[in-house]
Protein backbone atom coordinates (compact mmCIF):
# COMPACT_ATOMS: atom_id res chain seq x y z
CA UNK A 1 0.00 0.00 0.00
CA UNK A 2 1.28 3.03 -0.49
CA UNK A 3 2.07 6.15 1.65
CA UNK A 4 3.70 6.07 4.68
CA UNK A 5 3.28 3.30 7.45
CA UNK A 6 0.52 3.02 10.43
CA UNK A 7 2.35 3.92 13.95
CA UNK A 8 1.05 1.99 16.57
CA UNK A 9 -2.12 2.85 19.02
CA UNK A 10 -1.87 3.05 22.87
CA UNK A 11 -0.08 3.92 25.90
CA UNK A 12 3.16 2.63 26.59
CA UNK A 13 5.92 2.94 29.16
CA UNK A 14 3.56 6.14 29.84
CA UNK A 15 3.33 7.49 26.98
CA UNK A 16 0.56 7.86 24.57
CA UNK A 17 1.02 7.20 21.12
CA UNK A 18 0.92 10.38 20.07
CA UNK A 19 3.42 11.50 22.37
CA UNK A 20 5.86 8.74 21.21
CA UNK A 21 5.33 9.65 17.77
CA UNK A 22 6.37 13.60 18.61
CA UNK A 23 9.36 12.02 19.98
CA UNK A 24 10.11 9.90 16.46
CA UNK A 25 9.82 12.95 14.77
CA UNK A 26 11.88 14.72 16.48
CA UNK A 27 14.56 12.38 16.41
CA UNK A 28 14.24 11.93 12.67
CA UNK A 29 14.49 15.74 12.32
CA UNK A 30 17.80 16.43 14.54
CA UNK A 31 19.72 13.56 13.12
CA UNK A 32 18.51 15.45 9.61
CA UNK A 33 20.21 18.44 10.74
CA UNK A 34 23.25 16.73 11.31
CA UNK A 35 23.26 14.81 8.26
CA UNK A 36 21.58 16.81 5.83
CA UNK A 37 23.52 20.06 7.45
CA UNK A 38 26.70 18.92 8.05
CA UNK A 39 28.35 15.81 6.38
CA UNK A 40 27.44 13.75 4.12
CA UNK A 41 24.52 16.15 3.25
CA UNK A 42 21.11 15.36 1.82
CA UNK A 43 21.55 13.90 -1.36
CA UNK A 44 24.21 11.74 0.11
CA UNK A 45 22.15 10.05 2.83
CA UNK A 46 20.48 7.30 2.87
CA UNK A 47 16.82 6.56 4.43
CA UNK A 48 19.16 3.58 6.49
CA UNK A 49 21.93 6.18 7.15
CA UNK A 50 19.31 8.51 9.12
CA UNK A 51 17.46 5.98 11.04
CA UNK A 52 20.72 4.49 12.10
CA UNK A 53 21.67 8.30 13.28
CA UNK A 54 18.41 8.77 14.89
CA UNK A 55 18.98 5.56 16.39
CA UNK A 56 15.72 4.19 14.97
CA UNK A 57 14.31 2.14 12.57
CA UNK A 58 13.70 2.23 8.77
CA UNK A 59 10.12 0.60 9.66
CA UNK A 60 9.79 3.86 12.12
CA UNK A 61 11.20 5.90 9.76
CA UNK A 62 8.52 5.51 7.24
CA UNK A 63 6.16 5.56 9.86
CA UNK A 64 6.87 8.99 9.85
CA UNK A 65 8.07 10.47 6.30
CA UNK A 66 7.02 9.26 3.06
CA UNK A 67 10.37 10.16 1.70
CA UNK A 68 13.93 11.82 2.37
CA UNK A 69 12.78 14.75 0.83
CA UNK A 70 10.11 15.07 2.97
CA UNK A 71 12.42 15.70 6.08
CA UNK A 72 14.24 18.00 3.97
CA UNK A 73 10.82 19.91 3.67
CA UNK A 74 10.10 20.02 7.45
CA UNK A 75 13.46 21.04 8.37
CA UNK A 76 13.58 23.84 5.95
CA UNK A 77 10.67 24.89 7.45
CA UNK A 78 11.52 24.24 11.00
CA UNK A 79 14.75 26.44 10.31
CA UNK A 80 13.12 28.70 8.90
CA UNK A 81 10.39 29.34 11.67
CA UNK A 82 13.12 29.53 14.65
CA UNK A 83 14.75 32.86 12.45
CA UNK A 84 11.16 34.17 12.11
CA UNK A 85 10.78 33.52 15.48
CA UNK A 86 13.72 35.46 16.37
CA UNK A 87 13.03 38.30 14.02
CA UNK A 88 9.29 38.98 15.57
CA UNK A 89 10.88 38.86 19.08
CA UNK A 90 13.53 41.67 17.97
CA UNK A 91 11.06 43.70 16.10
CA UNK A 92 8.54 43.45 19.22
CA UNK A 93 11.52 44.64 21.48
CA UNK A 94 12.66 47.37 19.24
CA UNK A 95 9.53 49.30 18.83
CA UNK A 96 9.49 52.46 19.06
CA UNK A 97 13.57 52.95 18.46
CA UNK A 98 14.66 54.76 15.70
CA UNK A 99 14.67 53.04 12.37
CA UNK A 100 18.62 52.49 12.30
CA UNK A 101 18.62 51.04 15.65
CA UNK A 102 15.27 48.92 14.83
CA UNK A 103 16.46 47.61 11.69
CA UNK A 104 20.10 46.36 13.46
CA UNK A 105 18.34 44.94 16.20
CA UNK A 106 15.92 42.93 13.27
CA UNK A 107 18.74 42.10 11.16
CA UNK A 108 21.12 40.68 14.42
CA UNK A 109 18.57 38.48 15.48
CA UNK A 110 17.79 37.02 12.46
CA UNK A 111 21.90 36.28 11.15
CA UNK A 112 22.35 35.22 14.81
CA UNK A 113 19.64 32.59 14.79
CA UNK A 114 21.74 31.33 11.56
CA UNK A 115 25.08 32.13 12.35
CA UNK A 116 24.64 30.00 15.62
CA UNK A 117 24.15 27.16 13.84
CA UNK A 118 25.65 26.68 10.59
CA UNK A 119 24.06 23.97 10.13
CA UNK A 120 21.16 26.05 9.82
CA UNK A 121 22.83 28.04 6.79
CA UNK A 122 23.28 24.91 4.97
CA UNK A 123 19.82 23.93 5.25
CA UNK A 124 18.54 27.06 4.22
CA UNK A 125 20.95 28.19 1.80
CA UNK A 126 22.54 25.25 -0.03
CA UNK A 127 20.66 21.90 0.49
CA UNK A 128 17.41 23.03 -0.43
CA UNK A 129 18.21 24.41 -3.60
CA UNK A 130 17.45 22.50 -6.59
CA UNK A 131 16.15 19.31 -5.00
CA UNK A 132 12.56 19.15 -6.70
CA UNK A 133 9.84 21.15 -8.30
CA UNK A 134 7.96 21.05 -4.81
CA UNK A 135 10.89 21.93 -2.83
CA UNK A 136 11.76 25.11 -4.98
CA UNK A 137 8.25 26.28 -4.42
CA UNK A 138 8.43 25.86 -0.75
CA UNK A 139 11.62 27.96 -0.90
CA UNK A 140 10.19 30.80 -3.06
CA UNK A 141 7.67 30.89 -0.54
CA UNK A 142 9.45 30.95 2.50
CA UNK A 143 11.76 33.80 0.42
CA UNK A 144 8.79 35.81 0.03
CA UNK A 145 7.28 35.54 3.50
CA UNK A 146 10.61 37.50 4.01
CA UNK A 147 10.30 39.97 1.13
CA UNK A 148 6.60 40.56 3.08
CA UNK A 149 8.08 41.19 5.94
CA UNK A 150 10.71 44.16 4.84
CA UNK A 151 7.87 45.58 2.93
CA UNK A 152 5.99 45.89 6.02
CA UNK A 153 8.78 47.79 7.73
CA UNK A 154 9.52 50.03 5.04
CA UNK A 155 5.91 50.60 4.93
CA UNK A 156 5.93 51.37 8.82
CA UNK A 157 9.06 53.41 8.75
CA UNK A 158 7.16 56.09 5.52
CA UNK A 159 4.26 56.12 8.02
CA UNK A 160 6.75 57.33 10.92
CA UNK A 161 8.46 59.81 8.01
CA UNK A 162 11.93 57.69 8.37
CA UNK A 163 11.58 56.18 4.67
CA UNK A 164 10.68 57.73 1.38
CA UNK A 165 7.39 56.46 0.20
CA UNK A 166 7.41 54.03 -2.80
CA UNK A 167 6.29 50.83 -3.51
CA UNK A 168 9.32 48.40 -1.79
CA UNK A 169 8.24 44.96 -3.33
CA UNK A 170 10.97 45.34 -5.82
CA UNK A 171 13.65 46.64 -3.71
CA UNK A 172 12.64 44.33 -1.07
CA UNK A 173 13.22 41.20 -3.13
CA UNK A 174 16.53 41.97 -4.52
CA UNK A 175 17.79 42.93 -1.05
CA UNK A 176 16.87 39.41 0.14
CA UNK A 177 18.93 38.34 -2.19
CA UNK A 178 21.62 40.15 -0.68
CA UNK A 179 21.24 39.06 2.74
CA UNK A 180 21.09 35.30 2.21
CA UNK A 181 24.23 35.88 -0.13
CA UNK A 182 26.19 37.84 2.32
CA UNK A 183 25.38 35.17 5.10
CA UNK A 184 26.16 32.29 2.95
CA UNK A 185 29.40 33.51 1.85
CA UNK A 186 30.23 34.66 5.54
CA UNK A 187 29.50 31.50 6.60
CA UNK A 188 31.60 29.52 3.97
CA UNK A 189 34.88 31.92 5.28
CA UNK A 190 34.74 33.56 1.83
CA UNK A 191 33.69 36.75 3.53
CA UNK A 192 36.76 38.36 5.79
CA UNK A 193 34.33 39.81 8.58
CA UNK A 194 32.98 39.44 12.10
CA UNK A 195 29.53 38.62 12.00
CA UNK A 196 28.70 42.55 13.59
CA UNK A 197 30.67 43.91 10.68
CA UNK A 198 27.92 41.63 8.38
CA UNK A 199 25.26 42.72 10.31
CA UNK A 200 26.42 46.66 9.92
CA UNK A 201 26.76 46.17 5.63
CA UNK A 202 23.03 44.81 5.55
CA UNK A 203 21.64 47.68 7.70
CA UNK A 204 23.90 50.55 5.50
CA UNK A 205 22.26 48.55 2.48
CA UNK A 206 18.72 49.03 3.51
CA UNK A 207 18.96 52.04 5.15
CA UNK A 208 20.35 53.19 1.81
CA UNK A 209 17.19 51.97 -0.17
CA UNK A 210 14.31 52.94 2.31
CA UNK A 211 16.40 56.61 1.99
CA UNK A 212 17.98 57.45 -0.91
CA UNK A 213 19.92 60.02 -2.16
CA UNK A 214 17.89 63.42 -2.06
CA UNK A 215 15.43 62.27 -0.03
CA UNK A 216 13.95 65.10 2.48
CA UNK A 217 12.68 63.79 5.84
CA UNK A 218 10.80 66.91 5.36
CA UNK A 219 8.85 67.05 2.36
Amino acid sequence: MPGRLRAPTGRYGGKTAAQRQAERRRRFLDAALDLFGADPGFRATTVAALSEAAGLSTRQFYEEFRTLEDVLAALHLEVNGWAEAAVLEAATGAAGLPLAERATAIFRAYAGNLAADPRRIRITFVEIIGVSPRLEEQRLARRANWVDLICAEADAAVARGEAAPRDYRLAATGFIGSVNGLLHDWSAGWVDATLEEVVDELVRQLLGILRPAGWDPRG
